[in-house]
């Protein structure tokens, strides 16, 4: 999804851009405005955002066309096995076929990770708790700075991360057996 966020970004930015060079301003303004309402998830939007997507809609049907292509693939993500790869090969037609550089770009972008995108949609895998721990190690790097061995890096790791929990002295275990 951030990769379509950043393809709709750039189509609200060349937009706008466009806008106020041909002397447009207060429709550059309200494209300026519009900005987090073509971000959010439609459900989230508040009552200004939706009147800023509903002018969007009146004035400019090739940003308002990113705006339903990025909800197009936010729908996908949402869906699991089939109907998910049938909704993608359905969103991959639609996004070659749209004229906006920025999506045609996104769609080839998907269409080379294919692979890793169809694992998620159909097995639910995905790298974030990967990433999620790496962060977190990364951090305890830096906490553990000075130690003299890797192995207390990793004994912190272990602390922090694996769940372990040793008795502290003087106090009884929480195990029992």
């Amino acid at each position: 999804m951030r990769w379509a966020t950043d393809a709709l970004d750039d189509v609200r930015r060349q937009t706008w851009n466009a806008a106020r060079c041909s002397g447009q301003v207060r429709h550059a303004r309200q494209l300026k405005r519009a900005r987090y309402a073509l971000w959010k998830a439609p459900e989230n939007l508040t009552a200004r955002q939706r009147g800023h997507l509903a002018q969007i809609q009146r004035t400019n049907r090739t940003l308002y066309r990113a705006y339903l292509l990025a909800e197009q693939l936010r729908e996908v993500f949402r869906h699991r096995g089939r109907p998910a790869l049938l909704l993608l090969q359905a969103w991959l037609s639609w996004a070659r076929r749209c004229r906006t550089p920025s999506f045609i770009e996104l769609a080839r972008r998907i269409a080379k990770h294919r692979g890793q995108i169809e694992a998620t949609l159909i097995h639910g895998l995905s790298n974030a708790l990967v990433g999620s721990v790496d962060t977190r190690i990364r951090l305890l790097t830096r906490l553990a700075f000075g130690f003299r061995s890797p192995e207390a890096l990793i004994g912190l790791a272990m602390l922090k991360l694996g769940g372990y929990c040793p008795p502290l002295p003087g106090r009884a275990s929480l195990t029992h057996g």
